[in-house]
């Protein structure tokens, strides 16, 4: 039998001091219930942006203690299934997004959507569930799930979908894994500051690699390997994702700086997570054809 986390389970910090509400064994599947990303606080198109408990957002499912990971390990969380529910919002925050210098009201809009469709108004969008938070404690301290960082966090990366797989390095031990603010779509940048909202389940499989950490996380799918990369203004986060792109391309392909340089300009990818967060999150995407895994677990 599965074992399943629900979301009465939900924490809003990661730190090593949150007690794990649930343990797994490298191999073992885990469903996590998560809430939307207010907690379920939104009830209606007419509820007040003003009356949000913001300390609320981007609860996690969890933490889940996974044995044999240790300090100095790398986590796998393969997301097998995600389910969404069927009720899905999105709003505009004053001051918040892309345009947060602009004068705009706030607005919260519910949207009809599945796990095929997203209907916003009269048009259509195709879905893609993702999870936005995942992440595993950091060695000291504590961050707020709102947050990104190399423990993983509020990353909201489009492509973290059902097929994909996570790599997050460890810190303490078990490495106490929670995840939570399923969309039901989501554009690289999230502009204005949400998606498409919502809850549901997401279905894991966690491993645990022995001894080797990336410097950041990593996701991968059938076609390719993206570094997971954060900073304090878009380009720093571009910079240190380009660096450590590069860095593998080297590796792998016994190149010199120079020739893995020109590589990346014909093969590297660089795209938008969120711009909407104080931490940027962007992803350095390459093909496996010139990169695997392992090369950046090298680094």
């Amino acid at each position: 039998m599965v074992k399943k986390i629900d979301s009465t389970k939900i924490i809003y910090k990661f730190s090593a001091a949150n007690k794990p509400v649930e343990d797994a064994s490298p191999g073992e599947l885990v469903i996590f219930e998560t809430l939307d990303c207010l907690s379920g606080q939104i009830k209606s198109e007419k509820d007040s942006i003003s009356t949000i408990d913001w300390s609320l957002v981007n609860g996690a499912t969890g933490p889940l203690y996974v044995r044999n990971a240790e300090p100095g390990d790398t986590l796998v969380v393969e997301i097998v299934d995600i389910k969404v529910d069927d009720r899905t919002f999105i709003l505009t925050v004053p001051g918040y997004g892309v345009l947060s210098s602009k004068k705009f009201s706030s607005k919260i809009k519910f949207l009809e959507a599945d796990k095929y469709v997203t209907k916003f108004g009269s048009l259509r969008i195709k879905s893609n569930p993702m999870v936005g938070t995942i992440g595993v404690a950091p060695a000291y301290g504590e961050v707020p799930c709102g947050d990104l960082g190399r423990h993983g966090g509020n990353m909201d990366i489009p492509i973290l979908n059902a097929g994909s797989k996570l790599y997050l390095p460890v810190s303490v031990k078990g490495a106490l894994l929670a995840l939570g603010d399923l969309h039901t779509v989501q554009a690289d940048g999230e502009l204005c500051v949400s998606a498409a909202e919502t809850s549901g389940e997401v279905l894991v499989r966690v491993d645990v690699i022995k001894g080797k950490q990336p410097r950041f996380p990593l996701l991968e799918n059938r076609d390719i390997v993206a570094l997971l990369a954060f900073g304090n203004t878009v380009d720093e986060a571009l910079k240190a994702a380009t660096e450590t792109a590069i860095e593998a391309l080297m590796f792998s392909n016994n190149l010199s700086f120079e020739e893995a340089y020109m590589l990346g300009s014909l093969v590297v990818n660089l795209r938008i997570n969120q711009l909407v967060d104080p931490k940027k999150g962007v992803r350095a995407e390459i093909s496996k054809d010139f990169v695997k895994i392992k090369d950046f677990l090298t680094i």
